[in-house]
């Protein structure tokens, strides 16, 4: 690759940086810029209905500040915003934002299009980095200062001329901020500033885009505080990021803007937007909530926000997505199932916070269940299996049949390279293990007598297709149907392990039991399972089961 036509780019001169030492400890003010930047970016563009249906969603999940699109652009934006407030669809505690650049006409229909609204963000904007500068405008620092400053300018003398009751919210981004000197940015901030006079009570926004991502996040951060350092507005203003992903890094970039100072942060859901696309919102919003903040955004059903997203929009939410992805609850590694089984267990002794391996968030808090957080492939271990089984079947799984059982797994998935589902992960320890007909079949079993001391049993078996009856005694039921089954087959054997529970609550529940046994003749380990209402038929079962897998 060649990698000798870039070069890195240039520190940021800041003796004594601040925001490595701080600390997120509440939500941001949240911008979703997802009709605006988002919409744009799209092969085909949302239609009418469908912006309705998604700002209705960005409502209803908390969303105050909605950047609705770029009126004096497009036609199709100009309606969009004179829909929703002719139609009255924008909540009295909601913003609707609009972009414009530094250009009479295109602030007047700017003005136009958002008249009658309750509470407006102008959002005025032009692009100030020195690339910018010298190839796309090809005009000096002070051209670039006065364009924005007379931008500044006509929106206040419209909003100082209109005498309706809209409270109007003034914001400014020097676009391409990330490729802009610091002490430039400064300078066009203020002196745009300085025509709005915000104050403490009536705060602008001065809005810092990370347009292009040209650096690693840390860079964009000592950018953020050298801004909130020098600006002489600072009280009067709420400083606002808005990255975008070119080196995948949006989120890492606005995480560590906060941290440098802002007050606010623009995105989308699921980072769409131009290119590689902005911040991911919900990635921000939930990446909060794991440290124990509220981030003041609903996402507790996450498959809704797909949902719109996805039938909105008509990308894809990879599989793999942050919090979002379908599989991003699932373990396949045996190691990690192994972590999550145990940790799943010891959870149900805590009161307070989760600790689960692997699991950084509950998966309930965002409206997953806990079904398919371990899935069974050929990469899987015995706590991916015992936890399948213990979850959807009530199986608790013996360590003996655990090991047994892994490699009757594996050859399965392997052969067909096939994940199996819980189902299937059962019918198979059922086929291996549970209620083995071939070759002996328990057909009847009668307790005859039974006390502390001895117990007599009389049972039926059959030999492929023929029956016998069988008769012994011995120490317990279990001795004694061992003794009677020896004397008729002369297959000798003893029972080495004994484990049996319900597989349901309630008192129709199914009993199943594991044994083991160990052959006279080969000195091996044997298993077998029964399943039946009764433990003592299911124990029997258990017993047969692990002689048909001994012959």
């Amino acid at each position: 690759m060649n990698f000798k036509k870039y070069r890195p780019f240039g520190q940021i001169n800041i003796k004594e940086r601040k925001w490595p030492s701080n600390v997120i400890t509440k939500a941001p003010e949240w911008c979703s810029v997802d009709l605006r930047d988002g919409n744009q970016a799209l092969e085909i563009p949302m239609n009418l209905e469908q912006k309705v249906f998604f700002f209705d969603y960005l409502v209803k999940v908390g969303f105050k500040t909605i950047e609705i699109g770029f009126p004096a652009a497009s036609e199709t934006d100009y309606n969009f915003t004179r829909y929703l407030i002719d139609n009255n669809l924008i909540p009295d505690d909601v913003a609707i934002q609009v972009l414009t650049q530094s250009r009479e006409h295109i602030i007047e229909k700017t003005m136009e299009a958002v008249k009658g609204a309750k509470n407006v963000v102008i959002h005025l904007y032009n692009s100030t980095s020195t690339l910018q500068r010298n190839v796309v405008f090809n005009f000096d620092m002070d051209s670039c200062v006065e364009l924005a400053i007379s931008g500044a300018k006509m929106i206040k003398e419209y909003i100082d001329k209109d005498d309706s009751d809209t409270n109007y919210i003034l914001e400014y981004s020097p676009e391409s901020f990330s490729g802009t000197e610091p002490d430039f940015a400064v300078r066009i901030c203020d002196a745009v500033l300085d025509v709005w006079q915000p104050t403490p009570d009536n705060k602008a926004i001065i809005n810092l885009p990370e347009t292009v991502q040209l650096s690693t996040p840390n860079i964009y951060a000592d950018q953020v505080e050298y801004f909130c350092t020098n600006t002489k507005w600072r009280d009067s203003i709420k400083v606002s990021l808005h990255t975008h992903n070119d080196r995948g890094t949006g989120i890492a970039s606005s995480e560590l803007g906060m941290l440098a100072g802002a007050d606010r942060v623009e995105g989308t859901l699921f980072g769409n937007g131009e290119r590689t696309g902005n911040a991911d919102i919900v990635v921000l919003a939930i990446n909060l909530m794991m440290q124990g903040i509220d981030p003041e955004l609903d996402f507790s059903h996450i498959d809704e926000a797909v949902y719109i997203y996805e039938n909105s929009t008509s990308m894809v939410v990879n599989e793999r997505h942050p919090w979002a992805g379908k599989l991003v609850y699932s373990a396949f590694s045996g190691s990690h199932q192994d972590a999550i089984n145990k940790g799943m267990a010891a959870l149900k002794n805590k009161d307070e916070f989760w600790e689960v391996p692997y699991l950084p968030i509950d998966p309930m808090d965002v409206g997953r269940s806990y079904e398919p957080i371990i899935r069974i492939n050929s990469q899987s271990g015995k706590g991916g299996v015992q936890y399948v089984l213990d979850q959807y079947f009530g199986l608790k799984l013996p360590k003996s049949f655990l090991v047994n059982f892994l490699p009757v797994i594996k050859a399965e998935t392997d052969s067909k390279s096939i994940e199996l589902t819980p189902q299937q992960v059962f019918d198979l320890f059922d086929k291996t293990f549970i209620n083995l007909y071939s070759p002996y079949e328990l057909i009847s079993f009668r307790e005859i007598s039974h006390d502390s001391k001895y117990a007599a049993v009389e049972a039926v078996i059959k030999y492929n297709s023929e029956e016998k009856k069988i008769s012994g005694t011995g120490k317990g039921l279990l001795d004694a149907f061992v003794n009677a089954f020896t004397k008729e087959t002369g297959i000798k054997f003893t029972i080495n392990m004994y484990n049996e529970h319900a597989m349901k609550s309630g008192t129709d529940s199914t009993a199943i039991t594991y044994i083991e046994i160990i052959g006279d003749n080969d000195a091996k380990v044997h298993l077998g399972a029964g399943v039946s209402t009764s433990v003592t038929k299911s124990s029997i079962r258990a017993i047969i089961s692990a002689v048909n897998r001994m012959i």
